[in-house]
């Protein structure tokens, strides 16, 4: 490739044009990445202000090809996972532990405090209100059902995606901008069973197990505070509490943390792979993954539940 390189630089030096051919997938792919870059052109400056009809019109062209990016990510990612199960050593499961050690082990305290002190509020707010008609007790029904089927998951999955999420897309937009990602496809490595599906294992083994402590130490804190504001006993916010949720408030709650897992996991990834311009380009990237990443875990939220209440 080197002498090939060397030759066609000669011939385009003394204005004689060339052509590849004959060449397998494989020539041309690395012919690609061997090709001398376009230089920009300087931009010229605009001439006045742009119309608000403008502005919409751009961003409305940036947003589709967002979503088009991201479909292409996504199709990638499913011909990928076909292979992976045909050839599953293909796939570099060695970096599953140590990512779900630094994706979830290392988030513990963080997000075990942040539920906790959810769980308080979540008490809090209805000491008022229960003490008005006398229904102390209800103070368990509210805490459970609200942890394990909503509160614990979405907030573990809001604290994954700013911890986790935006390091996955800073750590592989740095890959993407030094031009690792086609020394691994140079290598004959690709890139998606390399470096995606480890992470994205990470996040699903991780996530639930953290939405399931999470949903505790929400729960003890509201013990907490009915013991301490509504003079409601443990053993009996225990009672209440097991006569009141069913395991499948549990269950509903996991299956919600695991698609919230794929989501920070896909939109990050493909958001690091998309990423361009150097330092700033990884940073607007970063920044891009949390705000996708939250909108999609608003919708999400909003689907499950619409589903889970219409199947009663």
């Amino acid at each position: 490739m080197t002498l090939l390189t060397r030759v066609r630089g000669d011939l385009a030096a003394r204005n004689v044009k060339s052509t590849l051919e004959g060449g397998d997938e494989r020539v041309i792919e690395i012919v690609r990445l061997y090709e001398e870059p376009v230089l920009p052109t300087r931009a010229e400056r605009p001439r006045g202000p742009r119309g608000f009809v403008v502005d919409i019109g751009r961003t409305t062209e940036t947003v589709l090809g967002e979503l088009k990016s991201a479909g292409t990510f996504v199709g990638s990612l499913s011909a990928e996972a076909l292979t992976s199960l045909r050839r599953p050593w293909s796939v570099n499961w060695r970096e599953v532990a140590p990512l779900s050690e630094r994706m979830g082990a290392d988030a513990v305290p963080i997000i075990l405090l942040i539920n906790f002190m959810v769980g308080i509020i979540t008490a809090l707010n209805s000491v008022s209100q229960l003490r008005m008609y006398g229904a102390n007790i209800f103070v368990a029904d509210i805490v459970s059902l609200g942890m394990t089927r909503e509160l614990a998951p979405l907030i573990t999955a809001i604290v994954v995606c700013g911890r986790s999420g935006a390091a996955i897309a800073a750590e592989l937009g740095s890959m993407r901008v030094s031009e690792e990602l086609d020394a691994l496809q140079v290598m004959g490595l690709s890139p998606v069973r390399y470096l995606v599906f480890p992470r994205l294992m990470a996040l699903v083994i991780v996530v639930p197990m953290l939405t399931i402590a999470s949903a505790a130490v929400g729960i003890v804190g509201g013990a907490l505070v009915a013991k301490a504001q509504l003079d409601v006993g443990y053993a009996s916010f225990v009672h209440e509490m097991q006569t009141i949720a069913k395991p499948w408030d549990m269950v509903s709650g996991l299956i919600k943390s695991v698609a919230y897992a794929l989501t920070i996991g896909i939109i990050a990834c493909q958001q690091g792979f998309a990423a361009s311009g150097g330092a700033s380009g990884v940073g607007r990237r970063a920044t891009s993954t949390v705000v996708a990443t939250l909108f999609a875990l608003m919708i999400l939220n909003s689907g499950f539940t619409w589903i889970f209440r219409s199947m009663d």
